[in-house]
């Protein structure tokens, strides 16, 4: 059990354990952390918070005429700027069978872009049954997509025929259009016209970012920004320290350089408090972001926190699904909090959540060859993640699943360690192009392990 304990040096987090027969209570304070600690009674600090504002679509297919299939959506100008949307809908248990798409206006410029396509289906989430699944907030939705800084936006959602006879489709009830600020982080350049000398509000400095930071307090300072790299050497050493003595020769990549969710600007009010863990991590699911390609490694944070919003206020998820995601150019990120050496339970394969983990890479990879940074990165992560639960890359191995659209509740599936998504459930995800790699992906890692 992990929490809290006041103290005159603020919030400490602490870990209370059972220990032997008599299941005695042992409780281990970590060390104080430095002054960011101290939680402030209102969060003022040095970021610009993000917002998320919902639109619903109304019909545009005209009532009444047999050959036209449903389709809704709307066009609205003078918004306050957003750079990343969606559309969610009511039920997640119901598909959208049709096409969704967008132009948006620059917030810069003033013109529209051409139309995009957004990928009708977000086919991430938590498995059926559990909490995080059945949580009356939980909403079906496309992927996010990222559009940059805009003030105006036109969707077309149109449903595709169905039946051989001609009969229409359907769309999902309740569609809305999620238009999402991801604000701005402490380390990033203020907004033109901002007022000076005024901190605005942030939600990093909290009790629950404490929390996500101490949750790395076994590998990193508290409040770091970014875990640094180690060598193979001292991560074996680390791996000593954190599991003990091994029986024989480790076989675990050296730790790569990790930004950290404080890092990366995570608001920590958003998602659900605590941490949920699975048992080992067996296998690791690999995954691409459908948001598009059109972005700088430097707007990355902002893409991500994006993504974390979209995925907990538009979907209703407990928290960002991926346990990990990765840049164009290589950089890692802390994704789910709970830390990134211990087995957290994400919400990235449903069906196969349990004892695995889910890396994506930020971006779309059906027809785009993804960077060789990008491929490089998930192979040293994957060296690492699967070397402190003894895993192989290159093997295989057995999940239970926990119900989904390929594999049905309870069923022991065989599947590779370095899976892609498609792999345990029906989707397009990791893309084609991304997907082709994981043979390199799976030769690199096992090479990093000294295998």
């Amino acid at each position: 059990m992990r929490g809290f304990l006041a103290s005159s040096s603020g919030v400490l987090p602490f870990t209370l354990r059972s220990v032997g027969a008599a299941c005695a209570a042992v409780l281990t304070l970590a060390p104080a952390p430095p002054a960011f600690g101290s939680v402030p009674a209102s969060g003022s600090g040095g970021a610009v918070p993000g917002s998320t504002r919902s639109l619903p679509l109304v019909p545009l297919s005209r009532e009444g005429d047999p050959g036209a299939a449903p389709e809704q959506g709307l066009r609205r100008t003078g918004l306050g700027r957003f750079a990343l949307l969606g559309v969610v809908w009511d039920d997640p248990g119901t598909e959208l069978h049709g096409r969704v798409r967008v132009r948006t206006r620059s917030a810069a410029t003033g013109k529209w872009t051409g139309w995009q396509d957004v990928e009708a289906h977000a086919d991430h989430g938590a498995d059926p049954g559990t909490a995080e699944r059945s949580a009356r907030r939980v909403r079906g939705a496309t992927a996010p997509l990222w559009v940059g800084s805009s003030d105006g936006v036109e969707v077309r959602v149109r449903a595709e025929k169905a039946g051989s006879r001609g009969g229409r489709g359907a769309l999902p009830s309740g569609l809305r259009l999620e238009l999402v600020d991801p604000g701005r982080d402490a380390r990033e350049a203020p907004a033109a016209g901002a007022p000076a000398g005024e901190p605005p509000r942030t939600a990093l400095d909290t009790e629950a970012a404490i929390a996500a930071s101490g949750a790395n307090a076994d590998i990193a300072a508290y409040g770091t920004t970014a875990i640094p790299a180690l060598d193979r050497p001292a991560t074996e050493k680390e791996l000593t320290r954190l599991q003990g003595p091994s029986r024989g020769k480790p076989y675990i990549g050296a730790r790569p350089k990790i930004v950290t969710r404080r890092g990366w600007g995570a608001d920590e009010s958003l998602r659900e408090r605590g941490f949920v863990y699975t048992k080992k991590i067996k296998a690791a699911f690999v995954h691409h972001t459908a948001s598009g390609n059109k972005y700088t490694c430097a707007q990355a944070p902002s893409v991500i926190r994006g993504i974390y919003r979209y995925h907990v206020k538009s979907m209703g998820w407990r928290d960002i699904g991926y346990n990990f995601l990765v840049d164009k150019c290589g950089t890692l990120y802390e994704g789910r909090a709970g830390g990134v050496a211990k087995p957290v339970l994400g919400a990235h394969t449903m069906g196969f959540n349990t004892d695995s983990m889910g890396v994506a890479v930020i971006g779309s990879h059906g027809t785009t060859q993804p960077p060789g940074a990008a491929v490089t990165a998930v192979a040293r992560l994957a060296a690492w993640k699967l070397g402190l639960h003894g895993a192989d890359p290159r093997a295989k191995t057995y999940l239970t699943s926990g119900g989904g659209n390929l594999y049905p509740k309870g069923k022991k599936v065989r599947l590779n360690v370095m899976s892609g998504h498609r792999d345990g459930y029906a989707t397009e995800c990791p893309g084609k192009r991304l997907y082709a790699k994981l043979g390199t992906v799976r030769t690199s890692a096992a090479r990093y392990q000294g295998r």
